[in-house]
């Protein structure tokens, strides 16, 4: 049996998959989040989304695409892992993650299709088409400046191509490397970790979300208190401890996660 049935609860609350119906707003992942859906809806260009690892950039994707999936006028695109070897490679997945055909296949071949596409769509369909691109920091010097290309097109009240990219902020010094491409940024907006009120908060969401009535019922004050000092306020890591802390309830027939239940799995705590 599952732990989560054992509990009394609906669903599984900490699982560190990018599921929207979890996702947590604190104050930082709710105005990145406004902020995104604003900029797409004006067509501004190039958004940027900063972060650490498991501070929710993922998570924030997801949510993105839940709020424009009953609108058809806008396009969504998505790369998870942009490592591309290549700026051919990189625009080959391009032209067929669009469903466009080229007559022939070179690289100028693919740019000059793409210019097709994104015109076609934009101006002759008064389509919005949004790449998302996760995991920004692993893009090359090469392919960054093929994302410099295609925000070139524009008319002359919105650009063609709404680009969205979730990024550690290592990739910030290659995009300053680029001649004219950071003053193509529309919005630039760093994701930061939970403070202690949030962890709290965050714990209570997701255990509601799983079908609990009385979230706070689970986990003592002290117990969020550690989670907090030992996570510091990572949302992956929020999610892993609490896991683990669940799982070690039912494993030793309690009813409460309390500071000895979270001092106990510290050692566990994997870097995320």
């Amino acid at each position: 049996m599952s732990y989560f049935n054992a509990l009394g609860l609906e669903k599984e609350p900490f699982s560190t998959s990018p599921d929207p119906e979890f996702f947590y707003r604190s104050a930082s992942h709710d105005t990145a989040l406004k902020r995104l859906e604003i900029s797409v809806r004006l067509r501004r260009g190039l958004n940027l989304i900063l972060g650490d690892v498991g501070t929710g950039k993922t998570t924030l994707s997801r949510a993105l695409l839940q709020i424009f999936k009953d609108e058809s006028d806008f396009i969504f695109h998505m790369i998870l892992d942009p490592h591309y070897k290549s700026e051919y490679q990189f625009l080959l997945s391009l032209v067929r993650m669009f469903g466009i055909t080229p007559a022939f296949k070179s690289t100028l071949d693919f740019k000059e299709a793409l210019q097709k596409y994104l015109f076609q769509k934009s101006i002759d369909e008064n389509k919005t088409i949004i790449l998302l691109i996760d995991e920004g920091q692993k893009m090359t010097p090469e392919n960054l400046e093929v994302l410099r290309m295609l925000l070139n097109y524009e008319t002359n009240e919105f650009k063609l191509l709404q680009l969205v990219i979730m990024a550690q902020v290592e990739l910030m010094p290659r995009i300053k490397r680029i001649r004219n491409f950071i003053d193509r940024i529309a919005l630039k907006y760093t994701i930061n970790p939970l403070d202690e009120a949030e962890t709290k908060e965050m714990i209570g969401f997701r255990l509601r979300q799983a079908g609990l009535n009385n979230p706070h019922s689970l986990f003592n004050d002290e117990a969020v208190q550690l989670v907090y000092q030992y996570t510091q306020g990572y949302p992956r890591k929020i999610a892993m401890l609490c896991h683990d802390a669940l799982e070690s309830i039912v494993m030793r027939d309690l009813s409460v996660v309390d500071a000895r239940i979270i001092e106990s799995l510290r050692q566990d705590l994997k870097e995320v």
